[in-house]
């Protein structure tokens, strides 16, 4: 695994479930400035379906995504 997407922070949500993720992802990303990266995993197995549809409501895009064990990865930029 290359780990070359470049974050600027880090958000672990391992063994929280939905909403939890989302919520905190959302307030992660209220700290950053627009356009850095929030680097978020999440044990949740919909937290795929859950941060694609918040990605759309909020216009914050996944530049990535990443499964690697039962861990979501997600690369988000702030809008």
């Amino acid at each position: 695994m290359s780990d070359d997407q470049k974050f600027d922070m880090e958000l672990d949500c391992k063994n929280l479930s939905c909403p939890l993720p989302v919520l905190k992802t959302k307030q992660a990303i209220g700290k950053l400035t627009p356009g850095q990266v929030l680097k978020m995993t999440s044990t949740d197995p919909g937290s795929n379906k859950d941060m694609a549809s918040w990605s759309n409501r909020t216009g914050n895009p996944i530049l990535k995504t990443e499964v690697v064990g039962n861990e979501h990865i997600f690369y988000i930029q702030r809008k």
